[in-house]
């Protein structure tokens, strides 16, 4: 894949706190896969080459509400989610309690999702991006090639590669900018979801790589 600050957009999903910090709600279950991979690092550094470079960046987020507890039919994850309140906000039109909660970015992300140029889109309900409005607004400003990062690496950020290749996409996941689940029933999720980028994804770069495209 060849990126163009015209045409490559840098997508990442749920770069929040739940999943991504020592004091998250997933973090017994996702800290060594994230530590290994340096994968906050890494996300940082293609933010900076991205708004450094003029490349567009996408948010993709992923909120729970109170209402969603209505639910009457769930995965394992799912049902985990939101036993633990893994991305929880007190409603869609409500902030109050969001500022440094688990549903709230990374900290360190802050300067860069929060300039005023970046596109946080709606909300993801599940895994994938058909509940939001990612692929509209990358239509909408012309990108046709994605660099994807993110979390979890076998759940969010699969779906959303699967999907968005469907939609017509070329997609590049970065390997090293994303991170899953250790699980002593269910596995090794990042393992699955490497195994499975190999298949689908037309590229699985490290961030040295991808730093080195964007340039």
């Amino acid at each position: 894949m060849e990126f163009k600050r015209t045409d490559t957009a840098v997508v990442f999903i749920d770069p929040q706190n739940d999943v991504l910090s020592e004091d998250g709600a997933n973090w017994d279950v996702v800290g060594e896969s994230v530590t290994e991979n340096r994968t906050v690092e890494n996300m940082e550094r293609i933010f900076e080459a991205a708004k450094s470079g003029g490349y567009e960046v996408f948010i993709s987020p992923h909120y729970f509400y109170p209402t969603d507890h209505g639910w009457r039919m769930n995965g394992p994850l799912e049902t985990s989610e939101l036993e633990t309140r893994t991305f929880a906000r007190a409603g869609q039109l409500d902030l109050t309690g969001f500022r440094n909660s688990g549903a709230d970015w990374v900290d360190r992300f802050r300067p860069y999702i929060e300039d005023g140029k970046t596109v946080v889109a709606s909300p993801h309900k599940v895994f994938g991006p058909e509940s939001n409005d990612l692929a509209l607004q990358l239509r909408k400003r012309g990108m046709q090639k994605i660099i994807l990062g993110g979390m979890l690496a076998n759940m969010c950020v699969e779906s959303h590669m699967r999907h968005l290749i469907e939609e017509g996409f070329e997609v590049a996941v970065v390997r090293d900018a994303t991170a899953g689940p250790r699980h002593p029933e269910w596995g090794d999720g990042y393992q699955a979801a490497i195994i499975n980028y190999r298949f689908f994804a037309h590229a699985l770069l490290s961030t040295d790589d991808v730093l080195d495209g964007m340039r």
